[in-house]
């Protein structure tokens, strides 16, 4: 977490990174267990790619004690496939914040039509 991706310029990362980019949907996870906490984080991170979303926000929590398995999964499951492709940038909103992520999506490409 808190690396940016290839193709994602310094100032947009630092945009990012700093929380100056407004999630356009957020996913609150709190509540869910493993497995359906990693389908719902991979159905709402399609879902806004195909809605052309530029950030979205998951909500982990905290987690209590050893510090919240889904929030120590969520990093492995962003980084599988399809999601990897998906994604130009993954950061914590604020340094403080570390229940919740920022996501930077990519634009999905456009088909020219030949006419």
């Amino acid at each position: 977490m808190g690396q940016p991706g290839p193709g994602l310029d310094a100032k947009r990362w630092k945009e990012l990174r700093k929380g100056r980019i407004r999630p356009e949907r957020v996913l609150d996870l709190h509540g869910r267990r493993v497995q359906d906490a990693h389908a719902a984080v991979l159905s709402f991170i399609l879902a806004a790619h195909a809605d052309d979303l530029r950030c979205v926000a998951i909500v982990t929590g905290k987690g209590s004690g050893e510090g919240g398995v889904l929030r120590r999964e969520l990093p492995h499951w962003l980084n599988l496939p399809p999601l990897r492709a998906l994604l130009l940038g993954v950061a914590h909103a604020h340094a403080a914040n570390t229940g919740a992520v920022h996501l930077l999506l990519r634009r999905r490409e456009r088909v020219k039509v030949a006419r």
